[in-house]
């Protein structure tokens, strides 16, 4: 077998007409020495980029081979093969020069991440250097207007950025560069993806966005009918890349809008809207969410939202901070629909905000007064009597105080034990003569006294995992900062927490930590965050369980 197979690759030699000659065959069965059928294949390839017509016609084949002599980590011998390839095929000088510069880089990270130093150090500059030659031939042998000139552009960044060396921005403005002057011209817009594709991975956000707008630009500039746009979108957002599907429903968005009757558009961008919107599956954006509700408002006004779409609106607002426009769309929900089910949920969390996020404790107190007097006791019922004993007692009403806690008591009975607790806590306080909890007191005083107002809840994050927890299921509880923290020592900051933190009390130096609740309802947890210095900010989130 081993006979017939040399003879298969000699006579597949002799139909490349007599160009592909003895060094070929050496690298192929060098690489493939006992697998005939892969070096039939290479053979195959070899000769599809000996016939090539064009650099741009050799660069399939060549990507193809690339991945036969990767596959077996062959990075050297794919070298030695495509020099070998350049003596013989001089019109595709530019193409194999972008793939000797390519393997070297690949070759740089392969060692890198088996931990191969020994190699990595006796050869690696030698395999810079031929990168940087072999990319920079590859640059200059080609047009702005040629993708291989693009992807020579960007892997000498890549490989400078990597570096951290000194010509990391000089590569990047000439990449920048070479992607607008490319995009002028018509032809595959692929490039111009597959270069802020990179950018992204590489954390450059802004030059990822602003190449991703051109790509887009060029699709939506082409014959591409509006469904096709539409499903184009729907796949980036399924791959992950948000700013991608962002940046084409954007151009779907408007060529809907113009193009068809309200009654039609409406319906396709509540669906984008839901997309997009906080949920437990599937990536979202709340602030894009919010910008496609508004274009629906725009469009057909209020009256385009549904119940559930309200509710929608509301809950991404509030999961986005977005604290007035979410109590603003809560208490719209509540009337113009009193029958809602999410009626308690709506008008606690209304109390929640205006009194803690929007500094307003007579509306607050308002929403929590009318669950207050409901018949039907419900967890934001008992939360509401809980949060009107809690204001009167930090503004020294005692006897009012004790009453709402006295009446929640009894409305609860043996149930909402997490609010129960708190509440003994309280009385115990007053009985005692004790100041409210440290924790709760400063939030409290953060929150609702006027000489605080500063305290925007700008420096912080507190968000709560997942958005619609089950009970007696795992929540995350995390305070992420926004603010840079000067010099070169690490600020030691305290985590103040109070309201329902669950089953767990966290400690002053937990900026995260999981939690389960083991009733429904509408959970408010608090945070101070004070540094050495003082008070850094503070900030609320509401987690709600099912």
């Amino acid at each position: 077998m081993k006979k017939n197979g040399v003879r298969i690759i000699f006579y597949s030699l002799r139909r490349i007409k007599k160009i592909i000659l003895t060094p070929f065959l050496l690298l192929v069965l060098g690489v493939f020495p006992a697998f005939a059928q892969e070096a039939n294949i290479v053979v195959s390839l070899s000769k599809r980029i000996i016939e090539a017509k064009s650099c741009e016609d050799a660069r399939v084949p060549l990507e193809e081979l690339k991945g036969a002599y990767f596959k077996d980590a062959k990075f050297s011998d794919f070298v030695v093969f495509l020099k070998s390839l350049l003596a013989k095929k001089k019109d595709c000088e530019p193409c194999i020069n972008y793939y000797t510069a390519l393997v070297r880089y690949s070759q740089l990270k392969y060692l890198e991440d088996k931990q191969d130093w020994d190699e990595y150090f006796a050869q690696g500059n030698a395999y810079r250097d031929e990168l940087a030659a072999a990319a920079g031939k590859a640059v200059s042998g080609t047009q702005p207007g040629e993708p291989l000139h693009i992807y020579s552009r960007l892997l000498l960044w890549q490989f400078h950025r990597d570096q951290q060396d000194s010509l990391t921005e000089d590569a990047l403005t000439d990449l920048m560069s070479s992607v607008k002057e490319y995009a002028k011209a018509p032809g595959d817009p692929k490039p111009i993806k597959e270069v802020a594709d990179k950018f992204l991975s590489y954390g450059e956000k802004a030059k990822s966005r602003e190449l991703y707008k051109i790509y887009a630009g060029k699709i939506a500039a082409s014959s591409i009918k509006d469904e096709a746009l539409n499903s184009i979108a729907f796949d980036f957002y399924k791959q992950g890349n948000l700013e991608l599907a962002e940046t084409i429903y954007d151009i779907y968005m408007s060529r809907i809008t113009k193009s068809l009757a309200k009654e039609k558009a409406i319906p396709l961008l509540i669906n984008i809207a839901r997309l997009f919107s906080c949920k437990e599956e599937g990536l979202q954006d709340a602030f894009y969410a919010e910008k496609v509700f508004q274009q629906i408002e725009n469009l057909g006004g209020k009256e385009s939202f549904d119940q559930e779409l309200i509710y929608l609106r509301a809950f991404n607002l509030e999961k986005a901070k977005e604290y007035a426009k979410a109590k603003d769309n809560y208490v719209d929900l509540v009337g113009r629909y009193p029958a809602t089910s999410h009626n308690d949920e709506a008008v606690f969390k209304s109390g929640i905000i205006a009194a803690y996020a929007l500094r307003d404790i007579k509306e607050g107190r308002s929403y929590f007064e009318k669950l207050a007097q409901k018949e039907t006791i419900s967890p934001q019922v008992i939360s509401s009597l809980y949060q009107l004993g809690l204001l009167s007692q930090w503004e020294g009403d005692v006897p009012k105080a004790k009453e709402h806690y006295n009446k929640l008591i009894a409305a609860a009975g043996e149930n909402f034990s997490e609010t129960l607790n708190l509440t003994r806590e309280r009385l115990k306080e007053i009985d005692e003569g004790m100041s409210i909890e440290h924790n709760l007191k400063t939030f409290l005083d953060v929150s609702l006294k006027e000489e605080n107002a500063f305290f925007n809840m700008t420096k912080f994050d507190l968000s709560s995992r997942p958005y619609r927890a089950k009970k007696n299921g795992n929540v995350n509880i995390n305070a992420s900062s926004y603010f840079e923290q000067g010099g070169c020592m690490q600020v030691e900051l305290q985590y103040l927490w109070s309201g329902h933190t669950g089953t767990k009390r966290p400690s002053l130096v937990e900026a995260e930590f999981n939690t389960t609740y083991n009733e429904p309802g509408s959970k408010e947890i608090n945070l101070v965050v004070v540094s050495p210095a003082g008070i850094v900010d503070r900030s609320i989130d509401i987690a709600d369980v099912d």
